[in-house]
């Protein structure tokens, strides 16, 4: 039992010391840049044509969130037809 714990923890600090060792690029600056400039568009579409699907995608699901709760309203205010 002893042995089967201590493999379990070298087994752990390899792979916690590992992951610890990588080194990521700091892009901080490069992002500043692309944020900062002034090419007349709004900080929501200066990430490219991801920014702006994404913006697309959220503007349409709330107008048919707003469209369907509408409906909803209006069909739930009617009186129910009797049987």
């Amino acid at each position: 039992v002893y042995l089967l714990f201590q493999a379990l923890r070298q087994i752990s600090q390899r792979t916690i010391s590992t992951a610890s060792r990588r080194q990521f690029e700091n892009r901080v600056p490069e992002q500043q840049k692309l944020f900062q400039e002034d090419n007349g568009l709004p900080v929501y579409l200066k990430g490219g044509a991801k920014d702006s699907l994404l913006y697309r995608a959220t503007a349409g699901l709330t107008v048919f969130g707003a469209m369907y709760t509408i409906y909803y309203l209006l069909v739930s205010s009617m009186p129910k037809k009797p049987n």
